[in-house]
């Protein structure tokens, strides 16, 4: 399992320094409810707006 989560989306409020995630855990989806077969087709949930 993943030591570190690093996000660049530095208006969430789990964004810490060194481009870090803060969150306790992190929840990604897929978009359409269907299996990803790129990057592109995930979201992340955990993502809450901050400052």
């Amino acid at each position: 399992m993943a030591q570190d989560v690093l996000c660049e989306v530095s208006n969430c409020v789990h964004h810490a320094g060194g481009n870090k995630c803060g969150a306790s855990e992190i929840y990604v989806v897929s978009h359409r409810g269907k299996e990803a077969e790129k990057q592109e087709e995930t979201d992340c949930k955990t993502f809450e707006p901050g400052m």
